[in-house]
């Protein structure tokens, strides 16, 4: 028996669409403008549903019909204005439209401008109240609909609407099962009657959906023999233009995937990109779904440029690349596809960041991430060796930024010192607690930034048996600060921050032999030939071998400003002068031979000596450089 609406002939119809609120398109056409192009998103998602939902029909018997070609169209006709998105899904009775199009339930007019008020973007609105399909009318003057529905004995309907809150329904001219939607592309949208501009757009959020889409044709040089001398010919072929790829690969198995699989997908995405280091393939559906694949870049200097580079997908839909709230904030330096249809897309950030499902997608992917690094650790600690130039960054990031996977890292971070030796946080404790605990138990780490301009205090250190780590990455000022927090009677000082018996005091220190008398003076010649109020002159008692004169800078404030030239409210400190501190090693003979010189000579010894010490920390430059070369070539 015939269902009882495909028993009477079609009459057209002419109505209101019942949506609570008249202010609803003016919003649509004037505020959502601005992420205009979503429309074409929401219409195709649209096709690919009504696709969907026929193959699980048919899968379940409830299609009697070949399901035939079911490819989404989209077409471009510049002459008459139009854009169609045609598809050969379920489509629509008469009834149909009435409900699902004439009807948008909304739960009222007073809590839709609310929302609206709170919305920062037509993502937002569209997601949240149901209008994925009147987003058309950002866009268009007019829309179509001519659809028939799957159900035997349907009759093809039409609906039309001006953008007003009037339509007209009646019967349409559709012959076969499926929906056109056709927009009357508006003056002010020109832009979307253009071709490549609609490529633009279905390559950037239809690439991948489920369900091939069809935009016009495309020209393909294929073979075509062999010319006279015996090399390829080949041919210019019309074919179609199939814009996504139905299957991409973090729908599939990760057994069934080779390494040039995940190489090749990663240069589709990136294109310009170095080959990543490695990746992890993501795939949970409890309690929440989620697949995905996420790549390690080879992490440059500059932290802002690698970031936002994952992009956020549902159902295969791209939704944005703007994942910072449901990604750790250090995993914003991951490449990738994220894919979750249980991600609030349409919301507010606040409710973002304290939905649940947010949350535990958040502490899933920070554990496998460090699942995976530990992995690649235990699995080929040679092989992590090699990598952690490009690693170390972003896993210092990560320990810096997320305490739960500092608790895992640091099982994994690795220390470099100047030999090239890598060591964990808990062998290089051991390494070194023998040699570097001064007299309170402290144990001391010794660190250069420059290994090369900083040479002579690490090469005084190491023939004292010291080691110096290399920590000169741009966040390593942030991660000793970390460590020192984290690491129980542990400090970390730069190599030069002061003398080495200074650094790490032993109780056995030297005296040395100077009078009162001869410190006074050995003083009062070393300011006067400075003659620099940033240099705080003071005598010390060091191994004769150790060099004369030697120029520290004070750990604590040195960190601090450079800390702050990396922000974090630190600018007090960067705003303060240099201070440096100039130690005369009272045991070197040089200090007694300038004391033994001629009142002339005194001077020029002790700016020579003093230069030198300049030299061993760089800052010797300019005019000062080219006397104290003149001068010691006159001293040959």
């Amino acid at each position: 028996m015939e269902p009882e609406h495909n028993r009477k002939t079609m009459i057209t119809e002419k109505g209101s669409i019942s949506i609570n609120t008249e202010n609803i398109f003016p919003i649509i056409k004037k505020f959502l403008y601005s992420d205009h192009e979503i429309f074409l998103r929401e219409l195709v998602s649209n096709a690919v549903d009504a696709t969907q939902k026929l193959k699980r029909l048919n899968s379940l018997g409830h299609v009697k019909q070949e399901l035939g070609d079911l490819r989404i169209q989209v077409k471009l006709d510049e002459k008459a204005k139009t854009l169609t998105i045609s598809d050969a899904g379920i489509g629509l009775t008469a009834e149909e439209i009435k409900k699902y199009i004439n009807q948008v339930a909304f739960s009222g007019a007073t809590e839709f401008m609310e929302k609206f008020k709170e919305a920062q973007d037509a993502n937002e609105i569209i997601g949240r109240f149901g209008l994925g399909f009147y987003s058309a009318f950002m866009v268009a003057e007019k829309v179509e609909i001519q659809t028939l529905s799957y159900q035997e004995g349907s009759e093809a309907a039409y609906w039309s609407c001006d953008g007003s809150t009037q339509f007209e329904i009646g019967k349409g001219n559709r012959q076969t099962r499926g929906t056109d939607i056709i927009l009357y592309i508006n003056d002010e949208s020109k832009e979307f009657l253009e071709q490549f501009r609609i490529q633009e757009i279905l390559n950037k959020y239809c690439k991948f959906l489920p369900v091939p889409i069809q935009f016009g044709t495309k020209t393909e040089s294929v073979p075509d023999g062999e010319d006279k001398e015996g090399k390829p010919k080949y041919k210019s072929v019309e074919v179609d233009n199939i814009v996504n790829t139905t299957n991409p690969l973090w729908t599939r198995t990760p057994s069934e995937l080779t390494d040039e699989d995940y190489l090749s997908f990663y240069r589709e995405l990136y294109p310009m990109s170095e080959d990543p280091l490695f990746w992890i393939h993501l795939n949970v559906d409890y309690p929440f779904n989620l697949t995905g694949i996420l790549y390690f870049p080879k992490v440059k200097n500059d932290l802002e440029l690698q970031r936002n580079k994952i992009k956020l997908f549902s159902r295969q839909v791209f939704i944005t690349d703007e994942v910072k709230d449901i990604v750790p904030e250090f995993l914003l330096l991951l490449h990738g596809v994220i894919d979750s249809p249980d991600i609030p897309l349409n919301v507010s950030r606040s409710f973002l960041q304290a939905d649940s499902n947010v949350k535990k997608i958040n502490g899933y992917i920070s554990r496998k991430v460090a699942e995976k690094l530990q992995e690649l650790f235990n699995k080929d600690r040679k092989s992590f060796e090699e990598k952690w130039k490009d690693l170390g960054m972003f896993i210092k990031y990560g320990s810096l930024s997320d305490e739960k996977f500092f608790e895992k890292s640091k099982n994994f971070v690795l220390l470099t010192n100047t030999k090239s030796e890598t060591n964990t946080l808990d062998e290089y404790k051991i390494k070194v607690q023998d040699f570097q605990t001064d007299k309170n138990g402290q144990l001391v780490w010794l660190y250069t930034q420059d290994a090369d301009g900083q040479h002579s205090y690490v090469e005084a250190a190491n023939q004292k048996g010291y080691d110096v780590l290399v920590m000169d990455s741009p966040i390593d000022m942030h991660f000793i600060q970390h460590l020192e927090m984290k690491l129980e009677k542990t400090s970390m000082k730069r190599v030069d921050a002061d003398i080495l018996d200074k650094l790490i005091e032993k109780s056995d220190t030297p005296t040395h032999a100077l009078t009162e008398t001869e410190v006074n003076d050995i003083k009062k010649i070393f300011e006067e030939a400075i003659n620099n109020k940033a240099m705080s002159v003071e005598l010390e008692s060091l191994q004769a071998e150790q060099l004369p004169v030697i120029i520290t800078r004070e750990e604590w404030m040195r960190r601090m400003k450079e800390m702050s030239k990396m922000g974090g409210g630190m600018n007090f400190y960067g705003n303060l002068p240099e201070t440096f501190k100039v130690s005369l090693n009272g045991n070197h003979p040089l200090l007694k031979k300038i004391l033994l010189a001629d009142v002339e000579q005194q001077p020029k010894l002790a700016k020579q000596a003093y230069d030198l010490a300049l030299l061993a920390q760089g800052m010797l430059k300019g005019a000062d450089l080219t006397a104290f070369v003149n001068r010691s070539v006159e001293t040959l």
